[in-house]
């Protein structure tokens, strides 16, 4: 089983727009996170501009499958700077923070899991509404949840793994160290 900091990194990858970077990467993608196997598996076998026509799609504007997390809870961006300023990280500029590439980046480089965890019901209801939709990106919602604390009672259970789009770059999602102020 791939450590959690190299699921959350894959995960990433594996939700930011499909270009050649993402598809050169998956064998190893597939190699180094096997909870994802079902989505780079697939990704795999599809024509890029495929996968691109999908993934825009089910991320575009006005879907209902976001993976921009303060859309789920209603709350500021600022929450998401924070934390990362906290860490010594802010985003690249080229997404939102909550874009949630972005926040699976900063938690496979800090292990802090407190956004996961404070948007786990945003990111639950994504992953229902991923699965209801059909596509491939659920397995990638479901792996990642699997990995979460157990949900207070009251909360749906996650499942066991069974705007514009995100590009994030060769680095990732678009998370870097902060620059010193003053």
């Amino acid at each position: 089983m791939p450590s959690d900091a190299v699921l959350y990194q894959a995960a990433a990858l594996c939700l930011t727009y499909p270009d050649d970077d993402l598809v050169a990467r998956l064998p190893l993608l597939r190699e180094a996170a096997p909870p994802l196997r079902a989505f780079t598996d697939h990704a795999a076998v599809t024509p890029r501009r495929e996968l691109a026509a999908h993934y825009e799609r089910v991320f575009g504007p006005g879907n209902r499958h976001g993976l921009y997390l303060s859309r789920w809870h209603g709350t500021s961006l600022a929450r998401f700077q924070d934390v990362y300023r906290r860490h010594g990280l802010e985003c690249s500029g080229e997404e939102l923070p909550d874009f949630l590439p972005a926040v699976l980046e900063f938690t496979a480089r800090t292990g802090d899991t407190s956004l996961l965890t404070e948007y786990r019901d945003g990111l639950e209801r994504l992953r229902a509404r991923l699965t209801d939709y059909g596509t491939p990106y659920a397995d990638v919602l479901d792996a990642v949840c699997a990995t979460l604390p157990a949900a207070p009672t009251g909360t749906p259970p996650c499942r066991a793994p069974a705007g514009r789009p995100g590009r994030g770059g060769p680095g990732g999602a678009g998370v870097r160290p902060a620059r010193p102020s003053g």
